[in-house]
């Protein structure tokens, strides 16, 4: 970008606002918000002239209404939503550069507004299944039922179903936090990553290793579903979260017996994730855990963005963490989540460890594993990340 764009007039440098660190930015929101928003109305008015540079204003207009939304006044509000409204670049292929900032954008509004504030957002419905405008209110609604916030709100409620009947994949979703769901967004002291044999037995219960079930890992056969497994990864995928991340579905000749659905099991599955003997000692473990742990590494995963990555925002970390446990358990996505959860407490479900070269131990590994309630159907799902340069 040129560097003849507006500047902040009390300010001797010649870079544009956009490009200013991000203490800057957010400073001179809250300072002059007025002057952040011109500076993004000319932006977007010159482009709009010369047609071109869509992905990187996006950006630029993206980190300008990110710092207005952080701004605690109706004015901040004004001005953030207005550049998305009228100024976003509305391309298709814009898509990958805009959407994560209009997720970031309905996340700090939602965390810094009051519903009062944003329900006036929502009086006009939406025609399309996406615009810029339709994303960061359908992120907000998202983000408001992970608070279960804004049910019985006319206005949000009738937005919320149009977005359902243009097929937008968030109104799949519960529009009221599910009780499974507890965990989303909430850390707890004491419950970080798990990175050591002895963390992992410290909450769940180790489930010992049979010949029984080596043997009837020996005899199972893979099935390959390269949707379904991409559905099953995207949470460690989304936003940059992992350096590696493998879903694999295999099937068994004879009904699994529950206690051989161990390591001993796993361990003899064709797994990449169990390649090489690994430079760091351990023993590898299973551990039984539960739907509810599954569901909110998922989320976690999507939410956090990993060490490089870059956070999906609560209202798509949400559907990316409940497709992807549809997609372990092999559920049609159409099924009510409800319904979902009451077929989860019928399979098992396993947190395993093992210290291969796949693995990078350094900032965060998950690995699953999942018995279907005929135990028959085995599916495994492991990621690493790691801020190590490859």
């Amino acid at each position: 970008m040129s560097h003849n764009h507006p500047t902040h007039g009390d300010d001797a440098s010649d870079r544009p606002l956009w490009e200013r660190p991000g203490p800057e930015l957010q400073c001179l929101a809250e300072v002059r918000p007025e002057g952040l928003y011109e500076a993004a109305r000319q932006l977007g008015q010159r482009v709009s002239a010369e047609r071109t540079g869509g992905a990187s204003v996006a950006r630029a207009l993206g980190r300008i209404a990110e710092a207005l939304a952080d701004v605690r006044s109706r004015e901040g509000t004004t001005f953030a939503v207005d550049i998305v409204d009228r100024l976003m670049p509305v391309e298709e292929s814009d898509r990958g550069e805009t959407d994560p900032l209009l997720r970031s954008v309905a996340a700090r509004l939602v965390k810094t507004r009051h519903l009062r504030d944003l329900e006036p957002l929502f009086g006009e419905l939406p025609e399309e299944t996406w615009s810029p405008a339709v994303e960061l209110r359908a992120c907000l609604l998202g983000e408001l039922s992970l608070m279960s916030s804004g049910g019985g709100r006319r206005s949000l409620d009738a937005y919320a179903d149009r977005l359902r009947e243009l097929g937008h994949p968030l109104a799949r979703l519960p529009r009221t936090r599910l009780d499974i769901e507890h965990r989303f967004t909430i850390r707890v002291r004491g419950l970080g990553s798990i990175k050591t044999p002895k963390q992992l037995r410290s909450r769940f219960p180790e489930i010992p290793s049979t010949g029984t079930g080596a043997a009837a890992g020996q005899a199972a056969g893979e099935t390959r579903d390269d949707e379904r497994a991409n559905m099953a990864k995207r949470p460690f995928l989304s936003g940059g979260w992992s350096r590696e991340a493998e879903a694999r579905f295999f099937t068994t000749p004879s009904a699994l017996a529950p206690h051989d659905f161990g390591m001993s099991f796993i361990e003899e599955l064709p797994l990449h994730c169990l390649e090489g003997e690994g430079r760091r000692r351990g023993s590898a473990l299973a551990c039984a855990t539960t739907t509810d742990d599954v569901l909110n590494e998922l989320f976690a995963a999507a939410y956090i963005g990993g060490v490089n990555g870059q956070g999906q925002g609560g209202a798509y970390a949400r559907l990316y963490a409940w497709d992807s446990l549809y997609a372990l358990m092999g559920v049609p996505v159409g099924v009510p989540h409800l319904e979902a959860v009451r077929r989860a407490a019928e399979y098992r479900w396993l947190r395993f460890m093992a210290f291969t070269d796949w693995f990078h131990h350094d900032t965060s590994d998950v690995a699953f594993a999942v018995l279907d309630p005929n135990r028959t159907r085995v599916t495994v799902l492991a990621a690493t990340d790691t801020d190590e340069e490859p």
